[in-house]
């Protein structure tokens, strides 16, 4: 779709996410391995959004530090920090969070529970996100004390749920299950999205290779002209022997490790088994690599489904008010679709 004219895009969508945040738009950037700095969260939360900084970006503490502190120069707008459990530890990095007073921290992967709770007992006290592929871990996040629920589908990128439950259902189905305001990711790039999302009883959406194809993200230009040439089709879920599902963009290197798996399966391989046959291919450093130097021939990068939606490259920004407008026009057309219709003259 064409960015649609200034005067389409409404100056709020306001909704739980929106006042639990502080923001205009209830459209949340993910917190993206390796490639979410701040410039690109400062461009989405100057849009109206929630742009986020990623450990995951990180080796030190003091890295962190420093990149919200660019935040903060770039823009007064909320901001989140994103807090990826499992890969390596977290705990410093939170630590650096709370004393910078970040307004958002979200989580994502594994056990949240210990983070909520260094999170709960500190003044003041960030809103917190929690990334969910189920209902199970919704209720859970929600038990804990997040204050929102990310539900990501099956057709997202990066690290997915086990049960292959897509975002037309799992949104719903995570609505149903708390009470605590849900975001929806997995899927969306446009304005089409947005307005599903709502239909479907989320307050919100996040994004996650969308905002892999813009011009602040740091992401190699080889990487993000290969997601515009991309169609739905060409991505892959790798790491399914380790149980932790992820889809990448198809390449050299995510077939040969689907090979590898194959072959371990057809050998009954425990995972015990499966993680030194797969882990120099599905390394960080690997993706790392990949996505910052463009040698996608020699490496693995993430992408969803999504990728058949996204066809140029614009500035953040611009995508956040497009997807807007997008989901105004549409709103505006089905008001006009379930209008009653007028009364014959005479009647």
């Amino acid at each position: 779709m064409d960015i649609a004219r200034a005067d389409m895009i409404p100056d709020t969508l306001p909704t739980r996410v929106t006042a639990l945040l502080g923001i205009r738009y209830p459209i949340v950037q993910g917190g993206l391995a390796h490639l979410s700095y701040g410039d690109l969260a400062a461009a989405v939360s100057e849009a109206g959004g929630l742009g986020q900084v990623g450990v995951a970006c990180f080796e030190t503490p003091d890295e962190l530090r420093a990149e919200i502190a660019k935040v903060r120069s770039l823009t007064d707008r909320p901001f989140g920090v994103n807090f990826p459990i499992g890969h390596s530890p977290v705990d410093h990095f939170l630590d650096v969070a709370l004393e910078e007073g970040v307004p958002v921290v979200t989580i994502t992967g594994g056990n949240p529970e210990a983070l909520l709770k260094r999170i709960q007992a500190h003044q003041p006290t960030p809103r917190t996100m929690v990334l969910v592929a189920g209902t199970r871990a919704a209720r859970k996040a929600e038990d804990l004390g997040a204050d929102a629920i990310i539900a990501v589908g099956f057709e997202g990128g990066g690290h997915l749920g086990r049960d292959d439950i897509g975002t037309m259902v799992l949104v719903p189905r995570v609505v149903e299950a708390v009470k605590i305001p849900v975001l929806a990711s997995g899927g969306i790039a446009d304005g089409r999205g947005l307005a599903a999302a709502l239909a479907l009883g989320a307050e919100g959406v996040e994004l996650g290779t969308r905002f892999i194809a813009v011009q602040e993200n740091v992401a190699h230009q080889h990487y993000k002209e290969a997601l515009v040439r991309a169609q739905e089709t060409d991505t892959v879920v790798i790491e399914r022997t380790l149980g932790r599902p992820a889809r990448v963009l198809k390449g050299a290197l995510p077939d040969k490790i689907l090979e590898i798996e194959r072959d371990l399966e057809k050998r009954g391989a425990s995972r015990e088994e499966a993680l030194p046959a797969l882990l120099p291919y599905i390394l960080g450093t690997v993706n790392k690599r990949a996505a910052r130097e463009g040698v996608l021939e020699e490496g693995f990068v993430w992408a969803g489904q999504v990728v058949g939606l996204i066809q140029d490259i614009p500035a953040a920004g611009d995508l956040v008010r497009r997807i807007v407008a997008e989901a105004a026009a549409i709103s505006q057309r089905m008001a006009r679709l379930f209008a009653p219709a007028p009364a014959h003259a005479g009647e």
